[in-house]
């Protein structure tokens, strides 16, 4: 059976070995996967995850899926489609030799790791996207770069799902489970075919359900660096000469916004800090020290500081769809289905997990405070008003307090803590499925604080999910203590996804 699939379907060839030889070198499979490199971020997985029959690292040779251009001496230029091997492993820059179609070395230099696949692993088909979540899915398919009719097919991580053909329809996703049945591959039972590459060929030319037909593969998203460059992960008090303003963004209460770029090539976010002369140097570099550790894949990255005058600069990635809330009231934010908007909702959970497993709190969490990227990609922003404790709370008399999204314990007493975010995650819930409604509308900041001391809670925006109203009002329990932990609230959201389809 397993040289008929290989003869049939070669583009699945590492995932049959996968399964057809996982038992009998099951032994040798947890070799190789313990010499992954630890230091590789939890957000920065997937690609490792797809596939899980490697080669050994030693003779290990890697494909670029995207170019780079270098932005530092040691770093090395690369164009789609180059070869490397990797001389040494460092976080997430590795020290790779490029290499001509003979093996032969032509350079060596630092290159960022997620712009490399392993070209053992790359399958001979552009569609097959091996092991990811809808989640990812999602994100890929949605990006402006992908028409509609653009797919892909994937390796689903809900156990016994097996492959699954995902296919943009208008700005929305629609997901076919591909079954098998001793030799045959089938999405409707009437038509079956010997290969997922029979099956994948003929639905481009016929139409599948609702579909008219697949069109081109998906394009696989570029990757997002979480510094600027390698030096600067270490080095990231930079020269403001170094950065370009360009149209601004936004202003708050703390700072202006304003897209820029760094070097003339690289486009970030620079916030503009007012009030200079109130801030302490020496603690506000501590502070950010702590915050440049925060890495994660749905928590905005901070890449440098400028304090060498004032006013003081911060540097953080961009985001191409800007913030949450104006998104929603968009018509393009109008337009999204509840599967987007749930998937939405589980990335700020999933980033807020992060800093809840590392004694961080946001203190503002709101739509206006997480911002959006190419295929509806949301990162928690705006997290410098946490504080790393030791406590499970600390004390406030700030009075500057978004009191609509704030818990009544720190409205009250000032303590703050992962679970008064838990309250604000709720309201954040609030203005996702409300397309961007003003929470207690009509209501002032006094009258809000007696409503909830009365017990009142918002109600469920129209066509919201009971299951999703239920974790809201979940989020808002009197007790901070019988509120739910975000990596609960991750959880149950991952669940949604499936339900609202």
């Amino acid at each position: 059976m397993e040289e008929c699939l290989n003869r049939s379907c070669p583009c699945l060839r590492a995932l049959w070995e996968r399964i057809f030889k996982s038992e009998k070198k099951n032994d040798g499979l947890e070799g190789k996967s313990s010499n992954v490199d630890e230091r590789i971020a939890d957000s920065d997985l997937d690609l490792e995850e797809r596939y899980k029959t490697l080669p050994s690292e030693e003779s290990s040779v890697y494909v670029a899926l995207w170019a780079f251009e270098a932005r530092d001496k040691d770093e090395l230029s690369f164009n789609t489609g180059d070869r490397f091997r990797i001389v040494r492993r460092e976080g997430d820059w590795w020290v790779a030799a490029k290499l001509d179609a003979s093996g032969r070395v032509l350079a060596t230099g630092v290159v960022p790791h997620n712009f490399l696949e392993r070209a053992e692993s790359v399958t001979l088909q552009p569609w097959f996207f091996g092991k990811m979540n809808r989640i990812d899915c999602l994100s890929h398919l949605l990006t402006g770069q992908n028409k509609a009719g653009a797919f892909l097919v994937r390796v689903s991580e809900t156990d016994n799902v097996g492959h699954v053909l995902s296919v943009k329809v208008k700005n929305k996703a629609k997901h076919f489970k591909i079954y098998q049945s001793e030799n045959e591959f089938y999405v409707e039972k009437t038509c079956s075919f010997a290969s997922i590459l029979d099956l994948v060929q003929h639905y481009q030319s016929h139409p599948l359900a609702s579909v008219d037909k697949l069109g081109k593969p998906c394009v696989k998203r570029k990757p997002k660096q979480q510094d600027l460059s390698r030096t600067t992960v270490d080095m990231w008090e930079l020269p403001k000469e170094d950065f370009t303003l360009e149209n601004k963004l936004g202003n708050g209460y703390f700072a202006d916004v304003y897209r820029g770029k760094w070097k003339n090539q690289t486009q970030v976010a620079i916030k503009i800090l007012k009030n200079n002369d109130t801030l302490n140097q020496k603690t506000f570099h501590m502070e950010v020290e702590v915050l440049k550790q925060l890495r994660h894949n749905h928590l905005i990255s901070l890449f440098a500081i400028c304090t060498s005058s004032t006013p003081y600069y911060i540097i953080t990635e961009y985001m191409e769809k800007g913030n949450l809330l104006d998104l929603l009231r968009s018509p393009e934010g109008n337009a999204l289905d509840l599967e987007i908007l749930t998937n939405m909702a589980y990335q700020v959970a999933d980033g807020m997990t992060y800093l809840e497993d590392h004694n961080s709190i946001h203190r503002d969490l709101a739509a206006r405070n997480v911002l959006v990227g190419e295929g509806y990609v949301c990162k928690v922003a705006d997290f410098g008003l946490a504080r790393i404790i030791k406590e499970p709370f600390y004390m406030s008399n700030d009075l500057k307090i978004p009191f609509k999204w704030t818990a009544l314990e720190a409205l009250e007493l000032g303590i703050f803590s992962n679970k008064s975010d838990v309250w604000s995650f709720g309201i954040l819930l609030y203005e996702i499925y409300s397309y961007g409604a003003i929470p207690y509308s009509g209501i002032n900041n006094k009258g809000v604080l007696k409503e909830i001391k009365s017990g009142y809670r918002l109600p469920a925006p129209p066509k919201c999910p009971s299951f999703i109203y239920e974790i809201m009002q979940s989020c808002w329990s009197e007790q901070p203590e019988d509120r739910p932990a975000f990596k609960w609230l991750k959880s149950e959201l991952n669940e949604c996804i499936n339900r609202v389809t």
